[in-house]
């Protein structure tokens, strides 16, 4: 449907009389009103010169207040071709998910996100996450779920070991976000991998150099642990990343103290676990909520029953039977 278009000529006619501007086609009075705003347009560019002397001999020709300089006015029809082919876009797009769905075997086609929240939501430590003095110090929050009343979820991959290229182009091309917490030992044998990945629009994140159990190390080294990896991020990917996962989900302070001194702004865990063959929960009602965040790992057939596809496809039929789409993480804080 096109824009509804204001009917000026309408403006004269009684109350009773307004079918006056109702009668003939739509598309009639679509450029009936288009020539309506072009005449008004074009006597207030008159008005406009003759009260600043500048249409006369010599003077030269001003905009009208709210034009630019040298702009014609859009041709005729042009607003509306511009819906259509916006509407043309977004058909071919879903027609695009719904084969992707039926290509990669899921049994419903993925919902799609709603718009990234205007206004961010706060993000706080979950409660029984805290360590000493972490607000006094202003340390990175330590969350499994974002604050929201979105139908959403939010998929985090994490460590780097399987590197299945069938994977890339089923995300790519159901258009599924993500975000990923890397580890450098596995992934070092091909950083070229997760670049294909970050050239696909996933942000790449900070998990580590070697994964160890953080706690047990000192503060010294729990900071070469994560600034050693925020460099080589900044190497190999561009940016050193906001956001850091402790291996295992286990930090104390020194471990958010030193995540900050690099440039961690948060600290997510997750609220599920996904694997090929089934889920875990944290909460207990072993149900999923608007915000989770969902974890699982880069792993295939060496590790799994399966591919990280079957892993993906179980994901993306429960959460679409649920009723939530999957959303990006980094467009909520």
């Amino acid at each position: 449907m096109g824009p509804v278009v204001q009917d000026d000529d309408n403006r004269g006619c009684s109350q009773g009389s307004r079918r006056c501007g109702r009668t003939g086609s739509r598309r009639g009075r679509g450029r009936t009103g288009i020539r309506g705003a072009l005449v008004v347009l074009a006597l207030a560019a008159l008005a406009s010169g003759c009260a600043g002397g500048g249409g006369g001999a010599g003077g030269a020709i001003r905009p009208a207040p709210g034009q630019q300089p040298g702009k014609a006015a859009p041709p005729e029809g042009a607003p509306a071709r511009a819906l259509h082919a916006y509407a043309g876009r977004l058909r071919a797009a879903q027609q695009a998910r719904v084969a992707a769905a039926r290509r990669w075997g899921l049994r419903r086609v993925p919902l799609t996100p709603p718009a990234p929240p205007a206004h961010k939501p706060e993000i706080t430590t979950r409660k029984g996450f805290e360590v000493d003095d972490q607000e006094e110090l202003g340390l990175p929050p330590v969350f499994t779920t974002v604050p929201t009343e979105d139908r959403v979820v939010f998929l985090t991959i994490d460590d780097g070991a399987e590197k299945d290229p069938a994977f890339l182009r089923m995300m790519s091309e159901l258009r599924i976000p993500y975000t990923a917490f890397l580890t450098n030992y596995l992934i070092k044998d091909d950083y070229g991998y997760f670049k294909k990945m970050r050239d696909l629009g996933v942000t790449l994140n900070n998990h580590t150099l070697h994964h160890p159990y953080l706690p047990a190390l000192s503060y010294a080294r729990q900071k070469r642990e994560i600034c050693g990896m925020q460099e080589v991020m900044r190497e190999h990917y561009g940016e050193r990343p906001a956001l850091f996962r402790p291996p295992y989900g286990n930090y104390d302070q020194d471990t958010l103290r030193a995540a900050k001194s690099c440039g961690v702004r948060y600290a997510p865990l997750w609220d599920e676990e996904v694997f090929v063959d089934h889920w875990e929960y944290r909460e207990s009602d072993q149900d999923l909520h608007p915000g989770d965040i969902v974890l699982t790992h880069f792993r295939g057939r060496d590790e799994w029953k399966g591919t990280m596809p079957d892993m993906v496809r179980r994901f993306l039929d429960k959460v679409t039977a649920k009723g939530y789409a999957v959303a990006r993480l980094e467009d909520y804080l």
